[in-house]
């Protein structure tokens, strides 16, 4: 079978070719002033006199973002960017992407999956929309659904609003952009060992050696280990190790060279979650049952289970092997003319398996075969045929080339940045026989044993069913800055990706798939899609002082049928299908920015409306996918970052959304027409004091409002999850020099929230109770 898609398809690019070049990052200001000369000796041997400019940053306020494709200052940029710097990270003792992300409002994991599934890694939600497809490392697409560990990160640039002019196909409503640690002069050794609640156990290293200062060389080494439980769940593992070594060559000269490579192996076992019964909302699963109507109704009172529990089997696991390399020539010809060129290999292996449940009503029982009630320590759970398994692969090359340059044109100063970009990106993915994979005992519903026996043995083997995609595209991009006198800057982008997927795959027929083809039938599919996505921005800036702006902005972003993954689908009920059109995403913002108190504290507010188009939903009557559904988002954000006072800072934001389904059936379980998985108001803030003596004090709080779920037929569940507030706080205090005690209580007043449910209600993630730990801090 083959189906080709031509949509506006245009001659073909050539494949990846390597472009000679070097390029300046803003950064590249730093190095420099590390190799700056003595002061000059005026005759008779007076010094002379050598004024200093220092930066105005501080540890939480980033003056700007890494990408080089922002040439301004981030006060002087027009859109919502939030910084989150690694010294904010430290603090609040965050260890994961998912965990650094809780300082950005209405960002987070808050979807468990769909049914059985649950989704692995990074399942990143943003203004209403999921954004897991859009995290970057340096400027590249980061591929693979693992659970990113921030050992190697310096900071996280979250972008919010359409990113399709920065970084081609992907969200509609931003992006993340993780800038990994590299090599200075500066000879530093530093490292962390933590140990908590929940058998935490983690240390990491960080070292950086100048080689040759003549030469501007420099050695840095990154490494972990963790071994770690979780405390709000037994059985949960979160093991690994990694290491990240970077060199750097001609540090501070016109011409530099970065060489980084980085290597993440993870053994974890993973989590499915609990059941939802007895949470508020939840009734009998049979009380919609037309042949025996509102039976169970004691369902309805029923006792909540242990949110400790575990349900599925300790021979689950997800295991990692990561894998990146990266070389990076950044070259000055001039002060006004950069150019940088950056080329990547990744490689990602994930091996899954996790036993899942459905608490429906023929998995949830609680009467003998003649309708004898039991008592509630003797009802169990069955879990027939849910063990999720993914065996995949994906693979990256990609190279970059970008160049900055300055020129006087029409009356205006402009900065102006130009890039050339191929990709090309790999997904392989195997099917399993669903009976070698094994049938789990039946869980007792408030007393689980995670070491059961299996009713038939586990021993899982590939069926012969998989799916290789390979897309390649081209891409080109151009961003100018214009500048008419002091007041008024005016910035515009556009780019071009041409991308062509070959996906070819052996598929199992089902009884509605692939009409008129049997049930049962090994199917091989081969699908080509190939289009020419065009994206773009403009802006208008007004600065009323030199340390504030107020701006307008609208955006557009673009996203092909089967999403990040390109894994496409000839089926009628896929929403892979390449019969359809790549969803259009258009944001207009207005907002505000100010850099207060000397240029220490950063205050921006915004508000912005987000209409989506083209989006693919499924019919719940046929169960087919049509490309009908329209969406709007709007907002208002505001954030706080940086120094209030001398040894005073802050972090903080507020965020606002009005969502809703303009065309197309409403997506909630609780029919109310917003979107789901998105809080309506979202609020985070972290301060730290340090007194005189070095003790350092902290604490924040965040706050996630009413979480609506999707809707998928689920009988008794709960709509939604309920808001809540999490209030965490810190204590750190230098011992010597060199060392520094650091404590850290998670959730101090041990809230019971739920952090993430699935889409049919039937399994939540329980968020952390409240837990400790303590980490030392090594500096030399």
């Amino acid at each position: 079978m083959a189906i080709k898609s031509r949509k506006h398809s245009t001659s073909a690019y050539s494949q990846m070719s390597t472009v000679l070049a070097a390029m300046l990052l803003p950064a590249a200001a730093a190095h420099a002033a590390d190799a700056t000369p003595a002061p000059p000796v005026a005759s008779g041997g007076v010094m002379q006199e050598v004024r200093v400019e220092g930066t105005k940053e501080n540890d939480f306020k980033a003056d700007r973002a890494t990408s080089n494709k922002y040439t301004e200052l981030l006060v002087n940029t027009p859109q919502t960017i939030t910084v989150i710097k690694k010294e904010l990270i430290e603090q609040q003792g965050a260890v994961t992407l998912a965990d650094a992300l809780r300082n950005t409002p209405g960002v987070g994991a808050f979807f468990l999956g769909e049914n059985g599934n649950t989704n692995t890694g990074d399942a990143i939600y943003m203004r209403g929309f999921d954004a897991s497809s859009s995290i970057y490392v340096d400027g590249v697409r980061d591929m693979g659904s693992i659970s990113r560990d921030i050992f190697n990160v310096e900071q996280i640039d979250i972008v919010k609003g359409p990113a399709g002019t920065d970084g081609g196909r992907g969200s509609p409503t931003g992006s993340v952009n993780l800038s990994s640690k590299q090599a200075s002069m500066q000879d530093a050794y530093s490292g962390i060992v933590t140990a908590g609640s929940g058998k935490q156990k983690r240390a990491t290293a960080d070292l950086n050696k100048v080689i040759d200062y003549n030469s501007g060389t420099a050695f840095r080494l990154n490494v972990l280990a963790q071994d770690s439980g979780n405390p709000a769940r037994d059985v949960v593992k979160n093991k690994r190790w990694a290491v990240a070594p970077t060199i750097g060559f001609g540090i501070g000269s016109p011409t530099r060279v970065s060489l980084s490579l980085l290597h993440v192996d993870q053994d974890n076992i993973p989590d499915g979650g609990v059941p939802t019964i007895g949470l508020p909302g939840y009734t009998s699963p049979d009380s919609a049952n037309t042949v025996v109507a509102k039976r169970r109704l004691y369902l309805n009172d029923a006792q909540r289970v242990d949110p400790s529990g575990f349900y599925g089997s300790t021979s689950d696991y997800d295991k990692v092997k990561a894998d990146m390399a990266t070389v990076r020539i950044d070259h000055d010809f001039s002060p006004s003319v950069k150019l940088q060129n950056m080329s990547r290999y990744g490689k990602t292996q994930q091996d899954y398996l996790l036993s899942a449940f459905r608490g429906n009503a023929a998995n949830l029982v609680t009467e003998t075969a003649v309708g004898v009630v039991l008592p509630a320590a003797q009802w169990t759970l069955k879990r027939p045929d849910l063990r999720t398994i993914k065996d995949q692969e994906n693979q990256l090359l990609t190279n970059q080339t970008t160049v900055t340059f300055d020129f006087n044109g029409a009356g205006m100063k402009h900065t102006a940045v130009a890039g050339l970009e191929f990709i090309n990106e790999k997904q392989l993915t195997y099917g399993y026989d669903t009976a070698s994979l094994g049938v789990l005992a039946d869980a007792n519903l408030y007393h689980p044993n995670p070491d059961a026996a299996f009713k038939t043995p586990s021993a899982p083997k590939r069926n012969g069913v998989y799916g290789d995609a390979t897309t390649n595209t081209q891409a080109l991009y151009l961003f100018d800055t214009a500048k008419l006198g002091e007041q008024w800057m005016f910035s515009g982008g556009v780019r071009v990706d041409h991308y062509r997927t070959s996906y070819d795959a052996v598929v199992l027929t089902t009884a509605t798939s692939n009409p008129p083809v049997p049930a049962g039938v090994f199917l091989p599919v081969k699908l080509d899609l190939a289009d020419t996505l065009l994206t773009g921005k403009l802006s208008a800036l007004y600065k009323p002082t030199e340390s504030s702006s107020v701006y307008a902005t609208v955006a557009t972003s673009k996203q092909p049928p089967g999403g990040g993954t390109f894994q496409l689908s000839t089926s009628a009920s896929s929403a892979a299908n390449p019969k359809f059109d790549p969803q259009s995403t258009v944001t207009k913002e207005i907002g505000g920015k100010w850099d207060l108190l000397k240029q220490k504290l950063a205050l921006a507010g915004a508000i912005y409306r987000t209409d989506v188009r083209n989006e693919i939903e499924q019919d719940p009557t046929d169960l087919l996918y049509y490309q009908t559904g329209k969406k709007r988002v709007d907002g208002i954000e505001v954030s706080l970052t940086g120094e209030i006072a001398r040894n005073w800072l802050i972090s903080g934001g507020y965020s606002h959304m009005k969502t809703k389904v303009t065309s197309g059936k409403v997506m909630t379980a609780s029919g109310d027409n917003s979107l789901s998985y998105t809080p309506k108001d979202s609020f985070t803030v972290w301060t730290s004091y340090t007194l005189p003596m070095g003790l350092k004090l902290g604490g924040g709080a965040n706050y996630v409002g009413k979480l609506l779920r999707g809707t998928d037929g689920a009988v008794g569940t709960p709509a939604y999850a309920d808001a809540y507030w999490v209030v965490n706080a810190m204590a750190a205090y230098p011992v010597t020099r060199n060392i520094e005690l650091q404590l850290n209580i998670n959730n101090v007043f041990d809230k019971d929230y739920i952090q993430a449910i699935n889409k049919s209600g039937y399994r939540y993630t329980p968020g952390a109770p409240r837990s400790g730990s303590l980490t030392a801090n090594f500096r030399f």
